[in-house]
């Protein structure tokens, strides 16, 4: 099994599946940790150096900071959840590090703690306040043209207050790609590339199902391919990360970045550059 691939594991007394640090990623910015919560049940954050920011992934949550209190928000039973024929969008609470928080299940709950730097604490930004991100500020876009098509929430991006963090949920229907043409964020090289690091937490709908993801730099050096599923976590430390999922399965997945710059400037391959092009049907 590849060192990028963090499996599913079921819930343990605080319910955690999933937990990735910099120290058990082998990187320095990212960390990200997956909930299932059940009614009542709590999970506590000691703030620290890092920023946070809280994604109901389902289910209804209360998230309680040192300053405020956000009740019971989550409006979609499951990330695939559709009003109208639409994804439904997601609530999210963004916290300040040095900053305790709990987050109490109102219901049986997902829920995605995604963590990075907070430059404030080192005295290079301004301090934030912790706040809820409702549905109505949550961007929604669809990228992509033919079976290259995703729809795109943008819950915290590079334009939103936050010092580190960029996090965002991604749907990719079955047999269409994603996070394609493939492209790379792994030079601190701006204006041309961001240095970013980059967590998938994946899910499947039906549940039973995979989806394919590669994981590769130019001298393949780094060359992963991996059949992720349900609730599993990939770790992109650097080169291209292309999804493709297989017919019957959709995809959803929540991406947190993070490096020295809030900016995400990625370089595309340039073999797979035409994709989304004109010419590509």
């Amino acid at each position: 099994m590849s060192y990028l691939l963090s499996k599913y594991t079921p819930p343990d007394t605080q319910g955690c599946v999933q937990r990735i640090t910099p120290e058990t990623a082998n990187w320095h910015f990212v960390g990200f940790s997956a909930y299932q919560l059940q009614s009542g049940q709590s999970v506590v954050g000691k703030g620290d150096t890092n920023e946070v920011c809280v994604v109901v992934i389902a289910g209804t949550a209360t998230v309680r900071t040192d300053t405020d209190s956000f009740d019971k928000i989550g409006d979609r039973n499951s990330p695939f959840e559709k009003r109208d024929g639409t994804y439904i969008k997601p609530y999210s609470v963004y916290i300040p590090g040095a900053m305790d928080f709990t987050i109490t299940g109102d219901t049986d709950c997902e829920i995605g703690v995604c963590k990075a730097p907070d430059m404030s604490l080192t005295g290079e930004n301004n301090r934030l306040v912790s706040r809820l991100i409702p549905p109505d500020e949550v961007g929604a876009e669809t990228r992509g043209r033919g079976r290259n098509v995703r729809r795109v929430h943008n819950i915290l991006p590079e334009w939103e207050p936050a010092q580190s963090l960029l996090v965002v949920e991604v749907f990719t229907e079955q047999g269409n790609t994603s996070s394609y043409p493939s492209h790379k964020h792994d030079q601190d090289n701006l204006p041309h590339e961001s240095l970013l690091e980059e967590t998938y937490y994946h899910r499947l709908n039906p549940a039973q199902g995979f989806c394919m993801q590669r994981v590769y730099t130019d001298d393949r050096t780094l060359d992963e391919c991996m059949a992720v599923h349900d609730k599993d976590v990939v770790m992109v430390p650097k080169g291209y990360h292309p999804v493709a999922t297989v017919a019957g399965y959709d995809n959803y997945y929540l991406n947190v970045m993070a490096g020295p710059t809030k900016i995400w400037k990625f370089h595309t391959q340039p073999d797979h550059s035409w994709i989304n092009t004109e010419s590509y049907v």
